[in-house]
């Protein structure tokens, strides 16, 4: 039917055709001519079952039972619903049209019918029948699960189940009998219950009537009892009244004597208090005529302390300032001598600076450090005083000297003074050279190896021992 459909509250329409994938379900729909459409409705509907089954002891019974079922309210369910139970019963698809298709067919209750009669057998059989009574919402519980269970695979759902009571099947008389035995164990007992409230009746009251005396007897005796103890109470309040009375008149007395003996001390104190203030105040008189005269003293002399502490402050004050004008004068002629020394020291220190500066070029001029050394020995006479020092060091000890000559003694010649001085430079330079390791500069003398020194040395010898060259 083409055209624009709208469901009923409890319908649903199932769509199918082009432009559709599977089913479409929905509650209203546009219908196009390649396109079929067919209402369903989800109202539940009751199926009614008597069903004989078995339990583990081998009982049979009837189980007759409701079930509300319809289909369920969800699009997974409804499509599942709309696939497998919409159509007729031989295969064939229901009728199109706006009559929605029933929920409640033959062959819908058929399938029902057979999931509830498997699921509820096979639980029964796992049960006895004490069980099935004892544990009904259990038992209906687990039916209802089983079932729906099944079912879901057809999207149905299970709104309601009732389960009546159980009844013979045809030949059994079991519950009959099990109903008898109930009925007369009720009867029994309650001819037991009967009895037993008649006993408890009977005995309660001639407990109570027992209660009753004793209790009786027991206030007879506690009044008794309670009596003695008033009387006894009496006699102990008017004896201790009595003492107390006693203890009362005996303390007034000793209040009476007390308040007598208080009065008499108390007039005594007053008395000596009199002769004291009259003593105090003559001591006062004698203080005040004693103060006036020491006062006159301690004015006259403190004018003359004050007197002498004004010229010894005064001659104080003067030695402090001398004092401090001495000190001042000293502090000024340190000050300045410290000025005075730190300038000269400046000074000094400016020349030796300078000194060394023209050192440091007079060093670069002799070649090095070693050339100033040895021109500074020259030019101090080092050369002169280490030989004095060596001089003085040999004293005594008879040192065997060597004496250069070139010719004779008394010949009469203008250059001897410088050969002389020449001819003593080297053994001169060769001691120093000996003594301390410094050589004299190049442009002085070549002064031989030590290696040299001691082979001239040895010649030296030879030549004296032979006579030759004027050696001694």
């Amino acid at each position: 039917m083409v055209g624009y459909h709208v469901s009923d509250a409890n319908s649903y329409i199932v769509v199918t055709g082009g432009g559709v994938e599977d089913v479409k379900i929905v509650k209203k729909a546009w219908v196009y001519p390649w396109q079929k459409a067919n209402v369903i409705s989800i109202s539940p509907f009751d199926f009614e079952i008597a069903l004989q089954a078995m339990t583990i002891e081998k009982l049979q019974f009837s189980l007759p039972a409701v079930f509300t079922i319809g289909p369920d309210d969800e699009p997974s369910a409804l499509r599942k619903y709309a696939m497998l139970l919409t159509g007729n019963a031989d295969g064939t698809p229901a009728s199109r049209g706006a009559t929605p298709t029933q929920t409640g067919r033959a062959h819908v209750q058929t399938i029902v019918k057979g999931i509830i009669e498997g699921e509820t057998r096979v639980i029964v059989s796992g049960m006895t029948m004490e069980e099935i009574f004892k544990e009904r919402q259990m038992f209906k519980t687990k039916i209802i699960e089983n079932v729906q269970t099944e079912l879901d695979q057809f999207g149905l759902k299970i709104y309601n189940a009732n389960v009546k009571e159980l009844q013979d099947t045809p030949g059994s008389e079991y519950f009959q009998f099990l109903s008898r035995k109930a009925h007369e164990g009720a009867s029994n007992q309650a001819k037991v219950d009967v009895a037993n409230a008649r006993m408890i009746g009977e005995i309660g009251e001639a407990e109570k009537r027992g209660r009753t005396r004793q209790e009786i007897s027991k206030i007879d005796a506690q009044t008794a009892v309670l009596e003695t103890q008033r009387k006894s109470e009496k006699a102990t309040a008017d004896a201790e009244l009595s003492t107390t009375q006693t203890k009362l008149n005996m303390q007034i007395k000793l209040a009476q004597i007390q308040a007598s003996r208080q009065a008499e001390s108390r007039d005594a104190e007053l008395q000596r208090e009199v002769e004291m203030r009259r003593a105090e105040m003559e001591l006062e008189r004698m203080r005040a005529t004693d103060l006036v005269q020491s006062k006159i003293k301690r004015e006259s002399a403190q004018q003359v302390a004050d007197a002498k502490f004004y010229t010894d402050t005064k001659g104080a004050d003067g030695t402090l300032y001398k004092q401090k004008q001495d000190a001042e004068a000293a502090y000024y002629r340190a000050t300045k001598e410290a000025e005075a020394t730190y300038f000269a020291k400046k000074k000094e220190a400016e020349g030796i600076t300078e000194m060394a500066k023209a050192y440091g070029q007079m060093a670069t001029v002799l070649g090095g450090p070693q050339g100033l050394l040895q021109y500074m020995m020259l030019q101090n006479n080092t050369y002169e005083k280490l030989a004095k020092a060596n001089a003085t060091a040999i004293n005594g000890l008879q040192p065997k000297i060597s004496v250069w000559t070139t010719g004779a003694e008394g010949a009469a010649d203008a250059s001897a003074p410088i050969r002389n001085l020449f001819q003593s430079l080297p053994p001169l330079l060769s001691t120093v050279q000996e003594q301390t390791g410094i050589l004299p500069p190049s442009w002085m003398a070549q002064m031989p190896s030590q290696a040299e020194n001691a082979a001239l040395v040895k010649i030296g010898k030879n030549a004296t021992v032979n006579g030759d060259g004027g050696l001694h």
